[in-house]
Parts: structure tokens; C-alpha cells; sequence
């Protein structure tokens, strides 16, 4: 099985040496290794999180300020940082990116995207008093009924795929916890697959 090596390390962040690519004694996958101190540095799938925030039957979008996809919408979602729980970076997301508090927060989605090593972990949550403004990643913000969502102009297939979802639950009358894989294929057309 290859592993793919996402980006490049050239020096030892303990030491400073040149490092190799090599397979480390024990492991089964290559990784970047310090010769000098014997240093793995590994690199694992990056934790994305966000979420539905809800307001009286409408959702909340924010139009990206920042690349990639500048100009597109999406849900308030971004990478975990150091030290937080997946509940609070969502609520933190949500905060940096639309100016606005969550509530009541639930585990919602959660989907692998094996080919730009993510994990996305999405919760559902009242958007409290209803209230947003952009933040500095957004250029604005709005609130969305299911037949205003700009569906051609969301920044990436898994926001599509977690609202789609959401609305679909929401018709139903029942939120049932999603999984799933959202992978690119080699003619670059994405596939969700549902377990």
C-alpha cells in the first residue's frame, strides 16, 4: 500500500538535519525520517469541522473571502485547532466566519476525503437569536430556505452533500447521524459513497 506524502519536509523540526523518505522499522508506509535523531514525522489527515446553524427554518451561509473557491458559499467550517474539542471548533468556525453564537449543537455528518486528506465532522445547531454578520473570512452572510440555497455556487461537494442530507431529514421529519466517503477520481468527477 503507497502512501501518499502530502507535503514536503526538508529539515528535522527537532534537530534541524536533512531528512529521507524511507518505511521506519515497525511501519508498513514511508515517512519522513531524521537520520541524525531518528525523528518520524508523521502526516495524518487534517480535522475539518462545521455546522448547520438553523434559524427559523433557514440556514446560514457564508460567501468565502478567502481562497480557495473566493466568492462561493458554504457553511461555516474550518480546520481544528490544537487544544479544542470538534464541538467548539465548529462553534469557533462559526464565530470567525459569520459573527454568530450557536446552540443546542449535534454530531450531524461525518465524511472522509481520502484524496486531500481531510476528515469533515459536521454538527446541526440554532444559530442563538438568529443573528450574523461576515466575519473576516466571509464577504457576507445570509439565511437560506431549502429553494433559495445558490446550489451552483457552493464552495465544495461535501457542503452540498451535508445540506442535501439536511434537507432531505428535515422533510422527513427525523436527523439521523450520516458517514461517508467523498472521494475524486483519477477523471476528477467526484463519488459519495454512504455506509
Amino acid at each position: 500500500m503507497a502512501c501518499l506524502l502530502n507535503g514536503a519536509v526538508n529539515f528535522c523540526s527537532q534537530c534541524g538535519a536533512n531528512v529521507v523518505v524511507r518505511v521506519p522499522h515497525g511501519d508498513h508506509l514511508p515517512r519522513y525520517i531524521c537520520d541524525r535523531c531518528g525523528t518520524v514525522h508523521y502526516q495524518n489527515p487534517k480535522l475539518v469541522t462545521g455546522c448547520i446553524a438553523e434559524w427559523e427554518g433557514r440556514v446560514l451561509l457564508c460567501r468565502r473571502a478567502i481562497e480557495p473557491r473566493l466568492g462561493m458559499w458554504t457553511l461555516p467550517a474550518g480546520f481544528m485547532e490544537n487544544n479544542e474539542t470538534t464541538a467548539q471548533a465548529a462553534a469557533r468556525e462559526t464565530r470567525e466566519e459569520a459573527n454568530a453564537e450557536l446552540e443546542d449543537l449535534r454530531l450531524y455528518a461525518l465524511f472522509n476525503l481520502p484524496h486531500i486528506s481531510q476528515v469533515y465532522v459536521m454538527f446541526r445547531g440554532g444559530l442563538k437569536g438568529g443573528q450574523a454578520s461576515a466575519g473576516a473570512e466571509s464577504l457576507e452572510v445570509d439565511l437560506f430556505c431549502e429553494a433559495q440555497i445558490p446550489w451552483d455556487e457552493l464552495a465544495f461537494p461535501v457542503i452540498c452533500e451535508s445540506l442535501r442530507l439536511y434537507f432531505e431529514d428535515r422533510r422527513r421529519g427525523r436527523f439521523e447521524m450520516h458517514m461517508g466517503d467523498i472521494v475524486r477520481g483519477a477523471d476528477r468527477k467526484v463519488r459519495i459513497q454512504h455506509y
